[in-house]
């Protein structure tokens, strides 16, 4: 099991779904995390489960000054930063000629502008910290396009772009970065509960966080795809 004592970790759109399944497996192995959602009280309610390792704060990670607000909390009331989860996702489907700039920037906003926002308020910590991990969550749909997806395609292949030049930026500063692609996940992802048994769970998600930060430092996975073992055949 990996121990996280002293460790402080980030994890953005962490109450509920994935990101609340990484949040808590990094608090179960001693970790300080900050849990962090657009629902202020939300985030106070999850942390408090957890409580005195873990902090809620509220964040828009369409919002620079926001991010810089988590960030800088983070760093105050823990002493540092060692781990920045960029989960905070949406999806919006529908075909391009329907879909309204409105909903196109929400989703690029949160989906990518947000990890650039948390990433690049959160570097100074990671590099004064060191032996550090970013940790991106992106999605099958950033390597496979379909139909009704381009917002959420573009966000998600813009994703892998910003990840792989990041990674090579960073790796002297004794920062990893990773970058997470799940298939089908079993959360409330599409507005409703999602229970399919088939369906990748959250929790796998947070083991495959946790096998990365065992990982020996000299060795980097960068980019993990996973998906459904056994979907319903068609």
């Amino acid at each position: 099991m990996v121990d996280l004592e002293g460790r402080v970790a980030i994890v953005t759109g962490s109450t509920r779904g994935i990101g609340h399944a990484i949040a808590e497996a990094l608090w179960r192995a001693g970790g300080s995390v900050v849990v962090s959602g657009r629902d202020t009280a939300q985030a106070e309610a999850v942390a408090a489960g957890w409580s005195p390792r873990a902090i809620g704060i509220g964040c828009d990670v369409r919002e620079p000054a926001d991010c810089e607000r988590l960030v800088g909390r983070a760093v105050a009331h823990f002493g540092g930063l060692d781990i920045l989860v960029n989960n905070a996702g949406i999806g919006a489907f529908a075909p391009v000629l329907e879909m309204s700039p409105g909903t196109w920037r929400d989703v690029i906003g949160t989906n990518l502008d947000g990890v650039f926002y948390c990433t690049h308020a959160a570097l100074p910590a990671l590099i004064e910290r060191g032996d550090s991990w970013i940790i991106n969550i992106g999605s099958l749909g950033g390597k496979n396009a379909f139909p009704n997806g381009a917002a959420y395609n573009a966000s998600k292949f813009g994703l892998i772009g910003f990840s792989e030049a990041l990674m090579q930026e960073v790796r002297q500063d004794d920062i990893r970065v990773s970058y997470i692609m799940p298939g089908s996940v079993a959360t409330e992802f599409n507005g409703k509960p999602d229970h399919s048994a088939w369906k990748i769970q959250p929790e796998d998600i947070a083991e495959l966080v946790m096998d990365l930060l065992h990982m020996n430092p000299r060795t980097l996975p960068s980019r993990i795809e996973v998906r459904p073992s056994k979907p319903p055949a068609k």
